[in-house]
């Protein structure tokens, strides 16, 4: 169960999340939201032999593999995580205005490893949905794309993972639509109290499912990561 996939997390899920969900995770610059989606993606994929995709659109694949590394979670080979570097550098030389369109390569992507891998393809997660929006700046509709491509994610029964950027204290940067149109949204914070800085984790949202509404202390130790008590202001 994905409940039990990070140590402590059943102190916040009551019943587990059932697939197909498409989660928003939302919280500042170093609150382990990265992290959180990949240690969550590599034990599900590792106890249950299903198989995940995480898809990168910040960093390079070995980048995201040496940081993980360095926080003590293991690699899966269960997982594949990509990068769209190289699509990147074809859209600097398309004519200005002609975008390359990055959610129908996802699709395309993602329909074929579902023909491919079956019911085992199970988890996917995109980093960030800032950084996709940056990279499709000229696009009208995106608020419409966004809407067809998470519906896509529902129809291949997939457990989806949206990471998002969040200023601390303030809203998380969405078209407007983000919060309404998925299933449900993780708030990964930085609690400041008494002088210290403690990661926290608390559920904002989440559709059929029992779980707790409180902060809970997000700790990173040798073996990743590790979900503690509640935080009591």
């Amino acid at each position: 169960m994905l409940r039990d996939t990070i140590p402590g997390l059943d102190r916040v899920f009551v019943t587990d999340i059932d697939s197909p969900k498409v989660v928003l995770i939302t919280g500042p610059p170093g609150s382990m939201k990265t992290s959180f989606c990949y240690h969550v993606m590599t034990k599900y994929v590792e106890k249950t032999g299903t198989f995940g995709i995480y898809t990168t659109l910040e960093e390079t694949v070995d980048s995201h593999l040496n940081n993980m590394q360095s926080l003590g979670i293991d690699l899966s080979l269960n997982m594949q995580v990509s990068d769209i570097t190289d699509l990147r550098e074809i859209d600097q030389i398309v004519e200005e205005g002609e975008g390359t369109d990055y959610i129908d390569f996802l699709e395309k992507m993602l329909r074929h490893f579902k023909e491919e891998r079956g019911d085992r393809f199970k988890l996917f997660a995109l980093d960030s949905l800032g950084a996709l929006y940056s990279l499709m700046e000229h696009e009208k509709n995106m608020r419409k794309k966004m809407f067809y491509f998470f519906k896509l994610l529902r129809d291949l029964d997939l457990y989806s993972f949206i990471v998002m950027e969040r200023s601390i204290g303030g809203e998380a940067n969405l078209l407007g639509n983000e919060g309404f149109l998925v299933d449900g949204l993780i708030m990964l914070g930085l609690d400041r109290n008494r002088g210290k800085l403690t990661r926290y984790l608390q559920i904002e949202k989440m559709r059929a499912c029992r779980h707790s509404m409180e902060k809970h202390a997000l700790e990173v130790g040798e073996n990743g990561l590790k979900i503690l008590g509640p935080i009591f202001e």
